[in-house]
């Protein structure tokens, strides 16, 4: 194994930029240790020529540099191809990479394949600049094998526990780190609005709220208060702006947003990741009114550099900018596509595949479309970032210095997650939790599966060899053996995820049961591969819960899926229902934890669950879509409200108070309620404050979370929690598309209590 390198004499001129540089903190004053970074990334940009400032701008996937065969199929196992490096870093100055090659490397094949890399690109190119190594590490690294892998998105929000997602984040980094990759495409801030969506579990639900503040301890987590650090990494915000609402509900469909929506809905978790000092953005694949977002000056410059004053750098999606002319069809050429992004304010091409976009880019400058300065701004935010992630001075990491990867401490943070996002979502004549004696047939076709409890991004894009890389891992039904003992369970799958198999094995089955976990739900998949017809749970699906029914046993109905999926044909008749979302590998344990009680389930929904198909609404609808006789159909009406979940103890809520009874725009208001545990078991709850604005100009929600806290009672115990509001809580984006705050009453929800107080 290659030790660290020493940088050659002849660069330290050039790279004297380090020896000064101070650490990266969060946005905050510009200090004296920023003022010389940029003007050593001045220095810098005096010496590059127009090439070497594409090259900083083009970002090429790994497989571009690895060795074929004579057919052109990766060699296994791969390896760098020293002509091809040579080629990007040398010929194009290749400024950054991404990409694992198909699948997950070792921890020591990360450390050749980017250390080869990134000794290559400071010993042998002219200016010395180091790559910036990407990855998509959205739920752990799920490309590094060993890795911690937590709950997706969906899960991490389903906890309701910030500090979780820190956690999780800061685990993610330091095992991203120990991979030699300093820079994580995550998290998606988009807001799971549309459920159908196949990235719907990338998201932290529908609530803009809650997203804001599990971006923002994600982002912590991940960048703590100096990204320089040999545990922190850069993070991603993504996908900029409103990806996650097409009107189809498919992947990379045109979405329609009015620019007030856009502002209050899908922006904010933005701006404050912005605030937080989260330092790279990724663009929405799709369009808006007609515009993609990877050709809209309005999106990238106007209001994410200018408005918000963010001063990290762009990159595109996956090939984003050559689909302004293959598939969205509003660039003639490709030639124009590349300048249609760049005037946009792009500053990083995900070509990734071939060296086209620093051809066309280098064309528009030298025949004067596109200005050299033009360059200079993208090149300075990329230099940037690669100074704040200190990666002249290490380029990347010694894998045997993380002594805490995949270690028993990470390990129990990721089952602790994975327990706390599962949410209990009916528990008729408190069937659960279950005896440990009890004889149990486990059925379905989540039941014996990795694939289901992780979902896409693991280990390979679509998730779906899962099985092959996480043998060491339990599944559902390896875990509940292990729990009650193997005499006390008999499995049986039944149906796959599409397909009917033998029904009549699992009637056969019941009759020497006491009771039935039916597992259902998603094999895994994400983006275009992930889109569908409809939104109701599979058929055979359906056919095996009917099945499990008919047999008059009791039926636990165990949901591992990425989005909702539709079961208001057979909900009534299930006994119980746990959603367990995509747990991750310590999915499987924290299941049957949860199932035979030692852990009481506190995960609350942190979306909607619909009942049918074509009635999506969202619970911050407005009046005119809420219940009510007058609404008949068309009222708000899901299977399961937002920040719903039971427990196995029960809550009371009193003595909602308000220290004022009126503020003014300067002013704040106090608002506490008592919580008791009144069952006989320690329990979590998650206390949940929503304001609703009674009347204001623009049609007002019926209410929106404002504060949540997620607490720990003890049998008989009672906590007073508190939340602070001000002028800014109860702002919305009114007819001129700018913040305001209007004068009037204003409703406080807490439980089923509720105030009112004024806005003068």
């Amino acid at each position: 194994m290659r030790k660290q390198f020493t940088r050659p004499l002849r660069l330290l001129s050039l790279l004297f930029i380090v020896l000064a540089i101070s650490s990266c903190g969060r946005k905050g004053a510009e200090t004296n240790g920023d003022k010389g970074k940029e003007q050593k990334i001045t220095d810098l940009l005096s010496e590059m020529t127009i090439e070497e400032k594409v090259g900083q701008m083009t970002q090429i996937t790994l497989e571009v540099i690895l060795k074929t065969d004579d057919e052109g199929d990766l060699i296994e196992p791969h390896e760098i191809d020293p002509e091809k490096l040579d080629e990007a870093l040398n010929n194009y100055h290749v400024g950054s990479i991404l990409n694992c090659g198909g699948h997950a490397y070792g921890r020591d094949q990360w450390y050749e394949i980017i250390s080869t890399i990134q000794e290559r690109a400071i010993k042998d190119t002219r200016m010395g600049i180091p790559i910036i190594y990407g990855i998509d590490a959205i739920h752990g690294v799920n490309y590094t094998l060993g890795a911690t892998l937590f709950p997706q998105q969906i899960g991490l929000a389903a906890t309701w526990n910030p500090s979780l997602v820190k956690q999780a984040g800061a685990i993610s980094a330091y095992e991203t780190r120990a991979s030699s990759i300093p820079w994580n495409f995550s998290p998606v801030l988009g807001m799971g609005r549309h459920p159908a969506w196949p990235r719907f579990w990338e998201t932290f639900g529908e609530d803009v709220y809650l997203t804001k503040t599990m971006g923002n301890a994600l982002i912590e987590g991940y960048e703590g208060d100096d990204i320089s650090g040999d545990e922190k990494v850069a993070s991603c915000m993504k996908h900029y702006l409103g990806y996650s609402f097409p009107l189809s509900g498919k992947d990379r469909t045109p979405a329609w947003i009015p620019e007030r929506m856009l502002r209050e809905i899908f922006l904010p978790p933005f701006k404050s990741a912005v605030d937080m000092g989260s330092m790279t953005v990724m663009v929405n694949s799709a369009e808006i009114n007609g515009i993609p977002a990877h050709a809209s000056k309005f999106l990238l410059s106007d209001l994410l550099k200018d408005e918000l004053g963010f001063n990290g750098f762009i990159v595109s999606d996956w090939q984003d900018i050559k689909y302004l002319h293959d598939r969205h069809h509003v660039a003639p050429t490709q030639k124009e596509a590349v300048k249609m992004s760049i005037d946009a304010g792009l500053d990083m091409s995900m070509v990734p595949t071939d060296y086209s976009f620093t051809g066309h880019l280098t064309e528009l400058v030298k025949e004067g479309s596109i200005s050299e300065e033009r360059l200079d701004e993208s090149v300075r935010r990329i230099l940037r970032v690669k100074l704040a992630l200190d990666l002249f001075e290490k380029p990347y990491t010694n894998p045997t210095d993380y002594k805490k990867f995949a270690s028993e401490e990470f390990r129990m943070a990721n089952l602790q997650s994975a327990r706390e996002s599962i949410t209990l979502l009916k528990n008729d004549n408190n069937l659960l939790p279950l005896n440990k004696n009890s004889k149990l047939l486990v059925t379905g076709p989540g039941a014996n599966t990795m694939v289901s409890l992780n979902g896409g991004w693991t280990y390979t894009w679509q998730g779906e060899d899962t099985d092959e890389y996480a043998g060491e891992y339990n599944t559902v039904l390896e875990a509940i053996e292990k729990k009650i003992g193997k005499n006390n369970v008999r499995y049986e799958k039944g149906s796959s995820f599409e397909e009917i198999e033998d029904l009549r094995a699992v009637k056969r089955a019941a009759a020497s049961a006491d009771k039935i976990l039916l597992c259902l739900g998603e094999t895994a998949y994400t983006e275009k591969p992930g889109d569908i017809n409809d939104l109701y749970i599979s058929d055979a699906q359906k056919e095996l819960a009917k099945t499990a029914i008919s047999t008059g046993k009791p039926v636990i109905l165990l949901l591992t899926e990425g989005r909702p999926r539709l079961i208001s044909k057979f909900a009534n008749e299930m006994d119980a229902i746990l959603m367990a979302y995509l747990p991750g590998n310590e999915g499987g344990n924290a299941i049957p934890d949860v199932l035979f009680g030692d852990v009481n389930p506190s995960g609350k929904l942190p979306f909607s669950y619909p009942r049918y198909p074509n009635d999506l609404v969202t619970y911050d609808h407005k009046h005119t879509e809420a219940i009510g006789p007058e609404n008949g159909d068309n009222a708000y009406n899901p299977q399961f409200p937002f920040g719903y979940g039971l427990s196995y103890t029960s809550f009371n809520y009193e003595n909602l108070n308000l220290d004022k009874s009126s503020i003014d725009n300067k002013g704040e208001l106090t608002i506490s309620v008592d919580v008791s545990n009144s069952g006989k078991r320690q329990g979590k709850e998650v206390v949940q404050l929503y304001i609703g604005d009674l009347y204001a100009s623009i049609t007002p929600s019926v209410k929106r979370l404002r504060g949540f806290e997620k607490i720990d009672l003890q049998p008989g115990e009672t906590k007073t929690v508190s939340f602070t509001l001000n002028a800014d809580d109860l702002s919305f984006i009114g007819r001129d598309n700018q913040w305001i705050t209007e004068a009037g009453t204003f409703k406080v929800m807490i439980d089923k209590l509720e105030s009112t107080f004024e806005l003068k």
